[in-house]
């Protein structure tokens, strides 16, 4: 099964596939950029993140080919990473410093500064981007802390781009599931990163940009081997501890 994919070409949109032991990834919208990640369990499956609306049918799908989700769990709620959730019926967990914004039917959080991005053209094109990619408003069942156990994974508090984002971490094989912790992007000209390199996310996104600095800094501490972001691709390696410190130190 780990290397099973459900569309074989990549062509396809959207692009289901095997990336650890036990998690598979959803790639879809814009240039496949947008992930949401299927963890396997006993129970069922846990997803992580929820991608944007357009993303919905796929979700469903890969759900039904992994023998069905048993609940969501958001890295954060932003409309790129809540996206699909309004439309699945499922219960809904989150940090609960994110419940409001969750819950929320904005799809700009009161926080973002889109005026600080520094292509016109990206800048005005965001909001559009932001209410398409956004399913509205989400009830929460549950919350998770930083600590609790998810699928076998730790709860990490990371915040920063978003006051409860949070990621998974697997000790075993030094796996972290982390949402926008870290972009392997850039935002601000909505273009791939060069191999290998990553960034913070752009402060005209950040609930508190220096908190964001020191939770990829808290990151790159607990020397990851793989690190599966909300963005692109995986990235892997021995030295990934000195790729993410100088990520936050980018801006």
């Amino acid at each position: 099964m780990a290397e099973e994919k459900l569309y074989p070409d990549k062509r396809m949109s959207p692009y289901l596939w095997s990336v650890a032991d036990g998690v598979w990834v959803l790639q879809g919208d814009i240039k496949h950029g947008m992930n949401i990640y299927f963890i396997e369990t006993p129970a069922g499956v846990v997803q992580f993140d929820a991608g944007t609306k357009g993303m919905t049918r796929a979700v469903k799908a890969a759900g039904q080919r992994l023998g069905g989700i048993e609940k969501i769990v958001l890295g954060h709620a932003h409309a790129d990473h809540r996206g699909s959730a309004a439309g699945l019926n499922l219960p809904i967990l989150c940090h609960a410093d994110e419940v409001a914004d969750a819950r929320s039917d904005a799809a700009i959080p009161s926080y973002f500064d889109l005026s600080l991005l520094e292509v016109a053209p990206i800048k005005w094109i965001y909001p559009t981007l932001l209410r398409r990619w956004d399913g509205g408003g989400v009830e929460i069942s549950d919350t998770v802390a930083e600590g609790d156990e998810v699928a076998g994974f730790e709860v990490i508090h990371f915040p920063g781009h978003a006051p409860g984002l949070i990621g998974l971490w697997r000790e075993s094989d030094r796996l972290a599931i982390v949402s926008d912790v870290v972009y392997f992007v850039d935002s601000a000209r909505l273009k791939a990163l060069p191999e290998g390199e990553a960034t913070i996310p752009h402060p005209a996104f950040a609930w508190d940009h220096v908190a964001s600095r020191d939770s990829l800094r808290r990151l790159a501490s607990m020397q990851p081997k793989t690190v599966l972001a909300g963005h692109a691709e995986p990235l892997s390696g021995d030295n990934l501890q000195s790729v993410l410190e100088l990520a936050a130190d980018r801006y």
